[in-house]
């Protein structure tokens, strides 16, 4: 018994298709299972050896390229968004041992300004990125786009994405729209996620107060980290991860700057204001996250995750195409020379780790450790840490 079940009892006894390629977008799936001509058929590439399985690995589908080009987008944040290819993909993946990459749009996502164009492109998308991994079985998978802020559109497509194009989790913004994930007006949907254990990366976005600062720097260089960084901290201290415990967080490029502040963060359980939201204490959320080592792959970054998080929550990302197929390949070096990890957790990272999340690209007979299920406070929790307030608060008068 959970301690919103316990509290209700009480009360009641009281009172894609190819990436940019610039081919024409695919037929909608429900074609696929029609008898397809010799030069349609799928064109099946090998599968290495069990490799890695890339968490953050970029796709700009027809449907997202033309949406972006009409709006004049080709550089975000001070970046040049990377079109790239499935080609292009698979050529980076088997150069790199890469047998699966998990394909999700990159910033800014769908939403301009326009729910019901943010639903339709998402939906787009997310049916072309379902074809991709149709295509080419055991290569693709797909972490789907939601149209937020509009929440009940989002719940729609995440029901659709999920359940029906069988989505093997979905990608959030760190923000839209002004709005950081873990705001209550998200809700609905984290229920939705939460029901379904879902896997949900969270990806930096360009927040409007990044953009008045009037650095030199680009956006992409400080203020993702940044974005990144809020989103989890408001994720924990708004209750998020309290309420729906079984959400699976993955934050992208080693969770910004968050691994490094954890410790100021986490003097957030001294605040009363945030008792209720975060009562099991911010450390014990924090290191409910996964990072991906996307960006973060040198010894100096990947030192502080291991002190901060069980091995097992870090997995590969290489943010490939916006990061070069040259610094993709440095980041592999960087992880397989590094004398942080033993030669276990290495293949962990690479692989074993992103397994016990996504479960159903194992090969045959390759064992995979379940991941873990989350909590919300239980009513003994509850029940004990209430009692403790009245003395607390006696010591506190005592003191004074």
């Amino acid at each position: 018994m959970n301690r919103r079940t316990f509290v209700a009892g009480a009360g009641m006894l009281a009172g894609a298709s190819l990436l940019a390629t610039g081919a024409p977008p695919l037929p909608p799936l429900a074609t696929a299972a029609e008898p397809a001509s010799e030069d349609e058929a799928p064109r099946l590439q090998p599968l290495p050896a069990p490799g890695r399985i890339d968490v953050h690995h970029h796709f700009m589908p027809p449907a997202h390229a033309q949406a972006l080009q009409r709006r004049g987008l080709g550089v975000f944040a001070g970046q040049p968004l990377a079109p790239g290819s499935a080609e292009d993909s698979l050529a980076l993946m088997d150069g790199q041992g890469v047998q699966t990459a998990l394909l999700s749009l990159n910033a800014p996502g769908v939403y301009f300004g326009d729910v019901a164009a943010a639903a339709t492109l998402a939906r787009r998308c997310n049916e072309q990125a379902a074809e991709l991994a149709s295509r080419y079985p055991g290569r693709f998978g797909s972490l789907a786009a939601l149209p937020l802020p509009a929440t009940d559109a989002a719940c729609r497509e995440a029901v659709h994405a999920l359940d029906t194009l069988q989505a093997d989790g979905v990608m959030l913004l760190a923000s839209v729209d002004g709005q950081f994930l873990g705001d209550p007006r998200f809700d609905e949907l984290m229920a939705e996620l939460d029901r379904r254990h879902a896997r949900v990366l969270v990806h930096p976005n360009l927040h409007a107060s990044s953009t008045g600062l009037g650095l030199e720097a680009p956006s992409y260089l400080l203020e993702f980290a940044c974005d990144v960084s809020r989103a989890a901290v408001n994720l924990i201290l708004g209750g998020t991860l309290e309420r729906y415990p079984r959400i699976h967080w993955i934050l992208a490029n080693g969770g910004g700057f968050l691994p490094y502040v954890a410790w100021r963060v986490s003097l957030a359980n001294a605040l009363p204001e945030f008792a209720e939201s975060a009562p099991q204490g911010v450390l014990n959320y924090l290191r409910r996250f996964y990072f991906d080592t996307a960006l973060t792959a040198a010894n100096s970054p990947m030192a502080v995750l291991r002190e901060l998080v069980e091995p097992s929550h870090i997995l590969f990302g290489s943010d490939y195409p916006q990061a070069s197929a040259e610094l993709v390949a440095t980041q592999v070096q960087q992880l397989a020379d590094s004398g942080l990890w033993t030669a276990e957790l290495k293949a962990g990272i690479d692989r074993g780790h992103a397994l016990s999340l996504f479960p159903r690209f194992a090969t045959a007979g390759e064992a995979v450790a379940a991941a873990p299920v989350n909590e919300s406070e239980s009513s003994l929790q509850w029940l004990g840490r209430s009692l403790k307030k009245p003395i607390g608060a006696l010591a506190q008068h005592l003191k004074d």
